[in-house]
């Protein structure tokens, strides 16, 4: 196969995946005028229509489809074996995608990256922090951070972090003006700063366990967000209760800013696995990401 040839598959294989011609046009760094007479040059050359366009949107017709199911394992391998070729370097080199939550982001990658990134000056390493359960295949990422019980059962995974607990929290004021909930049903009562999850677009329920018991609460509040710095922050102004992360919230109670409430209630789980796709032999560089985020405890 040419050169040429070669570049116009993985051009259509870059539109046909990314479903634009847009977006394809930024992956590639080409403009797309440039990728549109790309995409004509390699439809009359095998002579069939390969995508169906309209003013909003692009996508593979039945003989596209067949071409993509071909063609795309093969880019996939070889992006993979040229990735592999930085063993042969000093030092691991390459582009690793990461999906996690945000407290999994900010506690365990980032702790991991500020210890390799300065000896590694070919790592390049980006982080998607998404609380979806992304499915990592379909969106071209090396591996992903979920809660243990998350992980699909076709993935190798990998504990990167201890066991967690939650903590259900209030701030004095808050306190001053409302009873404090007994049993995680009182939480009906009250103000609760929630988080909205991006996967089925409903509030996170608020689970608890004691004694073999669980109860799982649809909690209500004023404040909505998807992010922790605000729900913090919220917290912290007395603006409501908030269910977060132990580890987020216990200086914040040692220093008296924040009352812990429900603790027996909140038993430990699983913690955070990497996990990745078992088909796929580890680059050197996702051997080394993966090597720095063991968890030995």
């Amino acid at each position: 196969m040419s050169v040429e040839s070669y570049d116009l598959l993985a051009i259509f294989s870059a539109v046909a995946q990314e479903r634009s011609f847009t977006r394809a046009a930024a992956k590639l760094g080409m403009s797309q005028p440039a990728l549109s007479r790309a995409m004509r040059q390699l439809e009359e050359r095998l002579g069939v229509r390969l995508l169906a366009r309209t003013t909003r949107s692009v996508s593979p017709t039945q003989a596209g489809e067949h071409l993509l199911r071909v063609i795309a394992p093969r880019f996939e391998e070889i992006d993979h074996e040229l990735a592999l070729l930085s063993e042969f370097r000093d030092k691991p080199a390459g582009k690793l995608r990461i999906t996690a939550g945000e407290h999994s982001a900010i506690t365990i990658l980032q702790p991991a990256l500020a210890r390799l990134m300065p000896d590694n000056p070919d790592l390049n390493v980006e982080i998607i922090v998404d609380y979806g359960l992304t499915d990592i295949v379909a969106e071209g990422f090396d591996a992903g951070v979920r809660l243990g019980e998350q992980v699909a059962k076709d993935m190798i995974a990998m504990r990167i972090g201890p066991d967690m607990r939650m903590a259900v929290v209030g701030s004095p004021a808050y306190f001053a003006r409302h009873r404090k909930p007994l049993v995680p049903p009182d939480l009906m009562e009250h103000n609760c700063i929630t988080l909205r999850m991006p996967t089925h677009g409903s509030l996170l329920l608020w689970e608890f366990e004691k004694d073999g018991q669980t109860l799982n609460v649809r909690v209500e509040g004023q404040l909505v967000f998807n992010n922790i710095a605000m729900r913090l922050q919220s917290v912290l102004q007395g603006l409501g209760l908030a269910y977060m992360p132990e580890d987020l919230v216990q200086e914040h109670v040692a220093q008296g800013r924040l009352i812990r409430v429900l603790a027996d209630w909140c038993e430990p789980f699983s913690g955070y696995h990497l996990y990745y796709p078992s088909r796929r032999q580890s680059s050197p560089a996702f051997t080394l990401l993966r090597d720095a985020l063991r968890y030995g405890g």
